[in-house]
């Protein structure tokens, strides 16, 4: 089974994670196909457009805690993150590079990395039962380049240092109140809105749009590689404290973290 979905549909590509019984928990592996997805998206004249969304119940909820924190994929990540000058999340930099206008159709929990996920997209939509948290700090780690670098740009400084500092979920109507989505839909709607909208997209000349998405994403982000590098050399050091391992316990655990600063 594939753990992420393809389709291409009239100019617009439908990119699906699929681990629906973890809430699409991204695994290496998933990591892995991602990255692919979108670097064949990148290489087909054929695509105009892009719609991200989630198998139900959930868009994604981060990473495979029980894997990348504490499994035997850890040591292979904590490697990776710990090189002179890391590369940001392979995967990251595929979607962030992808010069096509890209909406996340956001159907559930969006949280942790599932959350910077969505804000590598340029429109989010959401369903009536979207969620979305930072929920990082709560592992004793920092965000990705979409909480660092794309939500303050999104939400503003303040109410991201809110978002990131505290770990707080908020649900679609707090989401659109302070436009980190664009519209909320009732659920069974959301895939017919999303590509509505790509298909409306998707009519516009190819080339012009992938220059607009270029000239906006560098008035409003800039260039993330090295921000993305400065994330992983400090991510380097957090995955190798007592507070990254209490954290990703207590989750698993189900359980109030207790944190020492060690």
């Amino acid at each position: 089974m594939a753990l992420i979905e393809n389709e291409l549909r009239d100019h617009v590509a439908i990119v699906r994670l699929n681990r629906p019984d973890v809430r699409n928990a991204l695994s290496r592996e998933a990591y892995d196909e991602l990255e692919q997805s979108f670097r064949a998206i990148q290489k087909n004249p054929e695509v105009r457009c892009v719609v991200l969304t989630g198998s139900d119940p959930a868009f994604c909820s981060g990473d495979d805690v029980r894997q990348i924190m504490l499994g035997e994929k850890r040591d292979s990540t904590v490697s990776r993150l710990s090189e002179p000058r890391p590369v940001a999340t392979p995967a990251a930099i595929a979607i962030l590079e992808c010069d096509r206008p890209l909406i996340a159709a956001v159907n559930g929990a969006a949280v942790g990395w599932g959350m910077d996920l969505s804000l590598f997209a340029d429109i989010r939509i959401a369903s009536e039962k979207a969620k979305f948290g930072e929920l990082f700090i709560k592992r004793g780690l920092i965000a990705d380049l979409g909480g660092i670098w794309r939500l303050p740009s999104i939400v503003g400084p303040a109410k991201a240092s809110e978002l990131l500092f505290t770990g707080d979920v908020i649900d679609a109507a707090e989401a659109l109140r302070i436009g980190l989505v664009t519209k909320v839909v009732p659920h069974e709607q959301l895939m017919d809105e999303a590509m509505a909208l790509a298909s409306k997209i998707a009519a516009n000349a190819p080339l012009a749009l992938r220059y607009m998405k270029d000239g906006l994403k560098r008035t409003a982000y800039g260039n993330p590689r090295e921000v993305g590098s400065w994330i992983s050399q400090t991510l380097g050091v957090l995955f190798q404290t007592e507070d990254m391992k209490e954290g990703a316990l207590s989750f698993v655990e189900k359980r109030t973290p207790v944190f020492k600063g060690r």
